[in-house]
């Protein structure tokens, strides 16, 4: 049985392993055995806190195989974004460059630095491992956030975004970067982005152009990729553009792929999750639903087939369901088709 539940300090070998295949342009985990054990201290540290408003919060979830103990993928929420360190993006947005005189009128694409989403709840840290993307595994450790929001609202932020991972090689080298560097920097994007994720922040600020950037005057490449994402992301953009998050002209600054942002109460999952009280019992199964209960250190979610009816407020699982949710008959889950 695959089952998300909060990373602990044991799990620090997988999680370097994981950070390790996640490549280049995986900010959120950098391989860096000091800064990978302050993350789950931090984390451990968040789901243990008292909290009546999002702060520096950061909720590092992993997704077990509990037949045999592995680590196979991470996902995370960061509570409230540039509370600490400035959150940088380029919003895409027009100017208009027009002459009566001259009967000339000209839209012209810009991209301005701002810092639009301090204070917003951060979707991050999304990775599964290769041979383990199958079964509902991805859009389980994705959509189980919010069911966690939902069950803790007064943690998190009234905006959800997410980065999605923009378009670089295997080498690392992102067409977007390449501009950037040729005329502001003299680092290549891996060593930008391996910074960035150990937060060391303040280059951005001192090098990155003061004014807005004319897109037309980008290389080609440049230009192509701006609010594309990886190939390898395209299931994770899609999953959340189900979910009723849009694009709104926001890109990174590094690779240029797309920002997406959804208020909470708009969110699919947020909106049709119910609580139901368990009732343990033989379900001889049905539709596939994911299931999460209302702890928070002992938060866990999990997929099953189940037989629900939609008239009553309970819901039959087996014994082994509830030993994994860490709940007994009378106590209440949360559920959700997928």
């Amino acid at each position: 049985m695959m089952i998300v539940r909060p990373i602990r300090k044991s799990d620090y070998a997988e999680l370097l392993k994981i950070a390790d295949e996640s490549g280049h342009g995986f900010t959120s985990l950098p391989v860096n055995e000091e800064l990978l054990t302050k993350k789950i201290a931090r984390s451990e540290a968040s789901f243990a806190k008292q909290v009546a408003q999002p702060e520096d919060e950061g909720y590092l979830f992993v997704l077990e195989d509990t037949e045999t103990g592995l680590v196979v993928g991470t996902s995370a929420i960061e509570a409230a974004v540039g509370l600490d360190d400035a959150f940088y993006h380029y919003h895409l947005s027009k100017v208009i460059h027009s002459s009566r005189t001259l009967n000339v009128y000209k839209a012209v694409d810009i991209l301005t630095l701002c810092n639009d989403y301090t204070g917003a709840t951060e979707l991050c840290t999304l990775f599964l491992r290769d041979k383990f993307r199958k079964g509902g595994n991805g859009k389980l450790l994705s959509k189980m956030r919010f069911m966690f929001i939902k069950a803790h609202q007064q943690r998190f932020a009234d905006t959800v975004l997410a980065e999605m991972r923009g378009i670089s090689d295997d080498q690392g080298r992102s067409p977007f970067w390449q501009w950037l560097e040729e005329h502001f920097f003299s680092m290549d994007f891996p060593t930008a982005d391996y910074l960035t994720g150990i937060g060391q922040k303040v280059f951005i600020a001192e090098l990155m152009p003061k004014y807005p950037i004319y897109v037309n005057l980008l290389s080609k490449d440049a230009q192509a990729v701006i609010g594309k994402v990886h190939d390898k992301t395209r299931p994770a953009i899609q999953l959340l553009k189900n979910e009723g998050f849009t694009f709104n002209g926001y890109v990174d600054i590094f690779d240029a792929g797309p920002t997406v942002e959804a208020k909470v109460d708009n969110i699919r999952t947020v909106r049709i999750a119910q609580k139901r009280t368990v009732v343990i019992g033989d379900n001889q199964g049905g539709m596939q639903m994911m299931l999460s209960n209302d702890g928070l250190v002992e938060f866990r979610a999990t997929l099953a087939d189940i037989s629900v009816e939609f008239n009553t407020d309970t819901v039959v699982i087996s014994q082994q369901i509830a030993d994994a949710l860490l709940v007994q008959a009378g106590d209440t889950i949360s559920i959700a088709e997928l």
